[in-house]
């Protein structure tokens, strides 16, 4: 599926954003309190901002890896951005050794983790003591109106959006992939549960996007 819509993938998340998602990632490498000169892995990078915006906090002399498991994804990612390096991982089973990573990030990918638990333990097993794990995700909010709105949005307009790019199967397992995602409570508590320390979130978008973040224990 993510090969399918990877030519459609960077326009179709402007549109559903209104162009917002790039002050979200910017907002959760800003949690990730790099360096100049670390070194850093952003997971399920689909075609990498994520990782770009991590390189930009890196350098100078620093390193940036990007992983997903699409290799059409990482084609375009390797065009956006040629100085970095992407490679096809699985974030199940990351091939990198431990504590390798200053700090480890996904963004909008956890929820296709098909073992949540398993994912966010290797995200924390790559990072060094001190470095941080950040978790970027859409979430569903609870008060009304944005309630309301949010499931208009989702069951209704992204579809059809997705219906328009030519795959709306793929549109419409977004909104049911939000759905079955923890909340930002439980999520916190499954950041705890693979030993990360100091785990806390910010609720962004009215309460649409929740940014996690836990600090691996010296």
């Amino acid at each position: 599926m993510f090969d399918r819509i990877a030519r459609v993938y960077d326009r179709m998340n402007s549109v559903m954003t209104a162009g917002m998602d790039r002050r979200w990632r910017e907002r959760a490498v800003d949690l990730a309190a790099l360096s100049p000169g670390d070194r850093a892995l952003d997971v399920a990078t689909g075609t990498g901002d994520l990782a770009v915006e991590l390189s930009r906090r890196v350098a100078p002399g620093g390193e940036v890896v990007g992983a997903d498991f699409s290799e059409s994804m990482l084609e375009l990612a390797r065009q956006k951005a040629p100085g970095l390096r992407f490679e096809v991982g699985n974030a199940l089973a990351l091939p990198y050794r431990d504590a390798e990573f200053a700090a480890v990030t996904v963004g909008f990918g956890a929820r296709n983790f098909s073992d949540l638990h398993t994912g966010l333990a290797e995200m924390a097993r790559v990072t060094r003591p001190g470095g941080r794990v950040v978790v970027l995700e859409i979430t569903t909010p609870q008060r009304a109106p944005l309630s309301w709105f949010f499931r208009l949005w989702f069951d209704s307009v992204v579809p059809a959006l997705g219906r328009l790019a030519g795959d709306p199967e793929a549109y419409t397992y977004l909104p049911s992939s939000v759905r079955r995602f923890p909340g930002p409570p439980e999520l916190a508590r499954e950041l705890v549960s693979v030993g990360l320390e100091d785990v806390r979130w910010i609720l962004t978008a009215g309460g649409i996007i929740a940014i996690h973040v836990g600090t691996v224990p010296r």
